[in-house]
């Protein structure tokens, strides 16, 4: 028999500001604020940071005066020490139940429908102490029948401490959800933000009731299918089931703002080399190959002059071969390189992937298995080494050219998970 939908959404409280206070617990209840690449933006704000006024993607320079007035602790963003946390929660989180949707690096989707709860919020509350006491992050846990309330319930648990970092849609009474939905503002609502709340405003719709109790055809009217789903959502009518984790990609891209502006071409190859990659080793570990392959650059769009360039080529054969990969990008770039341009930004993308099980020949003979199958072989010894002896162990030469495009992280905390140079070093005198 077909269970009713269930939702728990798991969303980490300030995420990398939680990662890095597990390392470093003398900075609990002060304020610390973590920056974009290149030591940009805000990216992530403790409470007590929100509470000094500091929005999200706050400019670094413009705040740096209260920074040092309030003595806001800085970090650059350290994704590698990120991903390794989330990825022990997620694993954590599979214990409780096999049916997960990572949503993004600080939220999952958890099925409900299939376990024996009585009381939801009880059980919120419990899934919430055993990841902090397993963990360290503190979490807001919301249950609900559809996804876009699940996401509501834990904004709501998030907000007010009364709820113990748990709420849940389920089994309470109309005049209390009334409620909850009308302290929510529009622009509140997953799906919404600022781009669609005005629109919604202009037609009256101020907060989340208004939108619940809104003319579904009207909700289409206004902003297309995803309105009238979202009115079906706030309703507790299921729209957007759990995401199966085996669908596989649709494209991969890497890319990166540079540290430094640069017109100088090595530079360039060895983006290139090094975005490539990564790019390609992500489609291998999704048992994935690319058929079109391509890279994008382009100046800095703040200044006098923005130019940008890409360029794409389809593949006879399909590959996930790195160095084949690579070849091809840096050749094309030797023709499109300009030495008068100053280039700001560059990512490589791979799309129009295919499965790697099955390699399909072709009438004209453009397709050679025995090639395919010895880049195959030698890409799984490559990985094989690096997942042995450490990331980045065996690269492709073209990569160390210059390492001027590298964003900048000059006060990035060590990455204890993953490296073990960058360590704690304790001394007993």
């Amino acid at each position: 028999m077909a269970h009713k939908p269930l939702f728990a959404l798991i969303d980490c409280n300030n995420f990398f500001v939680s990662c890095e206070r597990l390392f470093r617990p003398d900075l609990q209840e002060r304020p610390v604020v973590v920056l974009s690449s290149n030591d940009g933006c805000a990216v992530s704000r403790s409470n007590e940071a929100k509470a000094l006024g500091i929005p999200m993607g706050a400019p670094a320079f413009k705040y740096r005066q209260l920074f040092a007035q309030h003595r806001v602790t800085t970090f650059s963003a350290n994704f590698e020490l990120y991903g390794d946390i989330s990825r022990r929660i997620v694993s954590l989180l599979t214990t409780v139940t096999p049916r997960i949707e990572v949503y993004s690096v600080d939220e999952s989707f958890l099925d409900l429908s299939e376990l024996p709860i009585n009381d939801y919020a009880a059980w919120g509350r419990a899934v919430r102490a055993i990841i902090l006491k397993h963990i360290g992050v503190p979490v807001s846990i919301g249950i609900a029948t559809s996804k876009t309330l699940a996401k509501l319930a834990s904004e709501i648990a998030k907000r007010d401490e009364n709820h113990q970092g748990a709420y849940s849609f389920i089994h309470i009474p109309p005049a209390e959800r009334d409620a909850q939905l009308e302290s929510v503002p529009v622009n509140d609502i997953w799906g919404v933000g600022r781009r669609l709340a005005p629109k919604l405003r202009a037609d009256g719709i101020g907060s989340a009731l208004g939108m619940a109790r809104m003319r579904p055809q009207r909700a289409q009217q206004l902003i297309g299918i995803h309105g009238r789903q979202m009115v079906a959502e706030l309703n507790g009518v299921c729209c957007h089931p759990l995401a199966r984790d085996h669908d596989s990609a649709k494209s991969i891209m890497r890319g990166r703002t540079f540290g430094e502006d640069t017109a100088k071409q090595h530079v360039l190859e060895s983006a290139i080399a090094t975005l490539g990659a990564q790019a390609a080793f992500a489609l291998r570990r999704q048992g994935l190959l690319a058929r079109r392959i391509g890279f994008f650059a382009n100046t800095n769009r703040h200044k006098p002059g923005y130019r940008s360039w890409s360029y794409e080529e389809t593949l006879l054969q399909p590959t996930a071969d790195s160095g084949d990969i690579i070849t091809r990008l840096v050749k094309k770039l030797d023709e499109v390189f300009i030495p008068s341009q100053q280039y700001h930004r560059l990512g490589v993308y791979l799309y129009d992937l295919v499965g790697a099980e099955v390699l399909q020949t072709d009438l004209l003979g453009y397709i050679d298995g025995h090639a395919h199958d010895k880049a195959q072989a030698r890409m799984q010894a490559l990985d094989a080494i690096n997942s042995k002896h450490g990331k980045g162990k065996l690269y492709y030469a073209a990569a160390d050219l210059s390492s001027k495009w590298q964003p900048k992280h000059h006060i990035r905390s060590p990455r204890y998970v993953s490296n073990w140079d960058e360590l704690p070093v304790a001394r007993i005198a």
